[in-house]
């Protein structure tokens, strides 16, 4: 009977769990929905769908605003996408990534005694993708001016109440921000009194940022005048931000600041449009980014979870969570030392990693009685009839155990956040993005208004961490933003993003069991409780190796967890940290094909909000 008791419990927790009533209820819908991490951004997008626009039309606006709210990132950042095509019925991915710039070599970084690309400043930055990025959503699979999906952010930069967070981080980041004039003239309203940035309320004003704006949108308009088609005016605007005055003049502000961007880097880099990659989890295909990103770990975890009964283990579980514990830290070892950008050699062993074979090899690493500390890259080349070329590498690389304890700084870069665009509409566009880059304290161009990305930090400089991600110019870095799409019968089920770092593709595995495994609604699922994971190799921050290495055995669980389960874990090696809410924040849409209505879940972490009609 004492054996049967803590089953007992689980089920009656996990059944309760999903009876309960939510924080923010469920998002309905037959027409549209707007689902983004700020209340201006989702109204944005909901001001798009009232004029006519569809889900591509709203998802840019809803990106251009919060862009321009600075939500954890910036113009100058970079914008990955999958959209589902209903007149195809395929997911697409757009890769709106920056690539490093001329000069950006392991050398040049190496010589200024750096282990990594530095953190903040024009020496992180990348050449910016957002703008890219949009223009060309909107171009291809839009139906709308640049103009009037500009709109609401124009109205933006023309000053709005800012929030709280956004003006807080400013006041945080001054001792970077002093550093960089233009930066310091946009974010430090208040310049030499005791608080310095803008205060909560305040109407923030972007002059500069309006310029830019106002430029793209005359250099389409102008196009429209001499009897260019839509997508080709808007192609223009692109060409005026990467080839023309605006171009000039943010590479002029970055080199003035010590930045490596030149017009050739602007020029060159462009945004692609990919296949992504996918895997089918009991009927169901999961569509993530190419490996370019860290949206494959998903994959791979979810073939490693086929060969377990996770639903007889009950929801968070001390049996549950050590089995999604160890999953994740195979996927991380994999991601860390086999992902990168597939335009450059080598190339990376996708087959193999997302082999349903080599799913159970990795699974049968999991142990039963606990924590599997000594987790290392597999070796997924024999799953594609080929030879490994790193085996000596893997061999000289090891574990590599941090020795330093875990500290705000490291939890900090673990959870460094975004935001998550969601959108659909009644003709069958969905549309998920993942934008980041550019964040407070973000170093700002010259006058074009426009914070440069900071995502230089997550290249390595040594084949020994990662021989597929070493920087190189015109080389993208492997970065955590991994929108999510899901498809059931052929028709769209699910599409989900959430904010984060490293923590991303965790809490997005769990979300999605929490609907598939446990019958959770979308915005249940979204509010749920979920672990975090130590074990892996920070892709953010950090000046030494040490601060990057993992932590095996730590986790963050939810302050609501039950001690039995807190005791076990413990036996079991794991070193527990806790937080009162671990679910992401999570956006989401469910499509419910029965009744022919959206089901959104909007999470109620921080400020994301949803409309839908």
């Amino acid at each position: 009977m004492r054996r049967l008791l803590p089953l007992l419990i689980i089920l009656v927790l996990a059944k309760s769990i999903q009876a309960q009533q939510t924080q923010k209820p469920t998002l309905y819908g037959k027409n549209w929905m707007a689902i983004t991490g700020r209340p201006l951004g989702a109204e944005s997008g909901a001001q798009i769908f009232q004029k006519g626009g569809n889900a591509v039309d709203a998802a840019c606006a809803m990106l251009a605003s919060v862009c321009t709210q600075w939500a954890v990132l910036s113009w100058g950042g970079e914008t990955q996408a999958l959209i589902y095509n209903p007149h195809t019925g395929k997911v697409i991915a757009i890769n709106a990534l920056g690539f490093a710039p001329t000069g950006a070599t392991v050398d040049f970084f190496k010589n200024k005694g750096m282990n990594f690309p530095p953190e903040y400043g024009p020496l992180a930055a990348v050449t910016p993708g957002t703008p890219g990025g949009l223009c060309y959503m909107l171009a291809e699979y839009g139906t709308m001016s640049l103009k009037e999906v500009l709109a609401p952010a124009m109205q933006l930069a023309a000053g709005f109440a800012i929030d709280a967070p956004t003006a807080n981080s400013m006041e945080r980041g001054k001792k970077y921000i002093k550093q960089w004039p233009y930066s310091k003239a946009v974010f430090l309203t208040h310049l030499g009194e005791k608080r310095e940035a803008p205060e909560a309320g305040e109407i923030f004003v972007q002059k500069d940022l309006l310029g830019t704006l106002t430029k793209m949108v005359e250099a389409e308009q102008d196009a429209l005048k001499h009897h260019k088609t839509r997508k080709e005016a808007i192609y223009a605007a692109y060409d005026r931000f990467y080839k023309g005055d605006i171009a000039k003049e943010f590479v002029r502000g970055c080199q003035e600041q010590g930045g490596l961007i030149t017009m050739e880097d602007l020029a060159e880099w462009k945004p692609t449009e990919e296949e992504p990659l996918h895997t089918n989890y009991k009927g169901i295909e999961v569509y993530k980014l190419q490996q370019w990103s860290q949206g494959p770990m998903l994959l791979q975890a979810l073939n490693i979870l086929e060969n377990f009964d996770l639903k007889s283990m009950g929801y968070n579980s001390t049996r549950y969570i050590n089995t999604i514990y160890q999953t994740l830290s195979l996927a991380f070892a994999d991601r860390d030392f086999y992902y990168g950008d597939p335009h450059f050699p080598p190339e990376e062993p996708m087959k193999g990693l997302l082999s349903k074979e080599y799913a159970k090899e990795r699974a049968n690493l999991i142990l039963q009685d606990k924590n599997n500390a000594d987790i290392v890259p597999g070796d997924p080349y024999p799953y594609e009839g080929k030879t490994n070329p790193y085996l000596n590498l893997l061999q000289k690389r090891g574990i590599g155990f941090a020795t330093a304890a875990i500290d705000n700084n490291y939890m900090d870069r673990l959870w460094r956040g975004t935001t998550s665009i969601q959108a659909t509409d009644k003709d069958g566009w969905v549309v998920c993005v993942v934008p980041s880059g550019g964040w407070v304290p973000a170093c700002i161009a010259g006058h074009t208004g426009v914070g440069m990305s900071e995502r230089m930090q997550s290249f390595v400089l040594d084949s020994l961490l990662d021989p597929f991600n070493v920087v190189e110019p015109h080389k993208r870095p492997r970065v955590t933003l991994t929108p999510s799409m899901a498809l059931k019968d052929g028709k769209p089920f699910l599409s989900f993003g959430v904010q984060g770092g490293d923590t991303q593709d965790q809490n997005l595995l769990q979300f999605f069991l929490n609907m598939v495994e446990f019958g959770m609604t979308v915005q249940e699922a979204a509010e749920a409780q979920n672990i975090n994971s130590d074990q892996l190799w920070l892709s953010l921050g950090g000046e030494k190796i040490d601060d990057r290495k993992p932590h095996p055995g730590q986790i963050l669980l939810n302050s609501g967890t039950p001690e039995y389960v807190r005791k076990e874990l413990q036996k079991m090696g794991y070193r527990l940290t806790f937080k009162d809410r671990t679910s992401g924040p999570i956006n989401a849409i469910y499509f419910d094909v029965k009744h022919g209505s959206f089901w959104g879940g909007s999470s109620n972490y921080g400020q994301d909000y949803g409309i839908g009609w």
